[in-house]
């Protein structure tokens, strides 16, 4: 049986890779804004909503808020 070789080599850097630290500054200030806003969902309510997936009757999407 002969080796499978990758399509792209291992070892070079990809696009996402290189930091890039103004866009994760831009980021974070979003998330501290959006919370700030009380625009975040609790990890409770995700929570639900996963666990939910596997039964008869999964819960729809939580939204913000909640």
């Amino acid at each position: 049986m002969t080796e499978v070789q990758p399509i792209f080599d291992e070892d070079e850097d990809d696009l996402f890779a290189i930091p890039d630290e103004a866009a994760d500054e831009a980021k974070i200030r979003r998330a501290l804004a959006d919370h700030a806003a009380g625009r975040v969902i609790s990890n409770e309510a995700v929570m639900r909503w996963v666990e939910s997936w596997s039964t008869d009757n999964p819960l729809p999407k939580p939204k913000c808020g909640e």
